[in-house]
């Protein structure tokens, strides 16, 4: 019990100190840290530890980043677009990324991995840029950024796929790729047809 105690407050220093040090971290930053600590090697007692490398972990975390920010880029569009092919792809992306999204939030939760609760900064700001945006302005910025984001996450998922060494993570990505190659072969049509 004394062993678990001590445990419990050096985890507990670690945490607090490690948030005087870290300045402003975005929701995948600090998942990621939340994860490195869940180091199964020397403190699994105190964290339950993870159950997965830290490649995995991290490949988690970006992961669910992109798949929340398609839902929810996906909404927006269908707010704003009036584009019928754009507001087609849009709720693509709500349904078939919400559907990842769910899986992985399964599998995290299975392999104890902390996932962002919200997107990165990095996201945050193209939302931001979106909304300011309307008409055919809104279009191109959101398309642009679907053909972006699209070939960033097939590379992603086909890396996990490829190197990963969670076998669980690694048929996620498997099974997500074909998806996710459709949604960019679909938006780069999309982006051909609005030149």
């Amino acid at each position: 019990m004394k062993k678990l105690l001590y445990v419990c407050t050096i985890s507990a220093a670690a945490f607090a100190f490690q948030g005087c040090n870290s300045g402003t971290k975005d929701a995948k930053e600090t998942a990621d840290s939340l994860n490195k600590t869940k180091d199964t090697t020397s403190n699994v007692m105190a964290t339950g530890g993870i159950a997965v490398d830290k490649a995995d972990a991290e490949f988690a975390t970006k992961a669910a980043v992109g798949g929340m920010a398609e839902v929810a880029l996906g909404k927006l569009a269908l707010e704003k677009s009036a584009n019928a092919k754009i507001k087609e792809f849009a709720t693509m992306m709500v349904s078939d990324h919400g559907k990842a999204n769910q899986a992985l939030i399964a599998l995290a939760k299975v392999k104890n991995i902390t996932l962002p609760a919200d997107v990165d900064d990095e996201h945050q700001k193209k939302m931001t840029d979106l909304k300011s945006k309307t008409g055919a302005d809104f279009d191109k910025a959101y398309v642009d950024a679907m053909v972006d984001g699209h070939k960033k996450t097939l590379t992603l998922m086909q890396n996990e796929a490829k190197d990963g060494k969670d076998a669980d993570l690694k048929a996620f990505a498997s099974k997500t790729t074909p998806v996710v190659e459709t949604h960019l072969k679909m938006i780069n049509s999309i982006h051909d047809s609005l030149k």
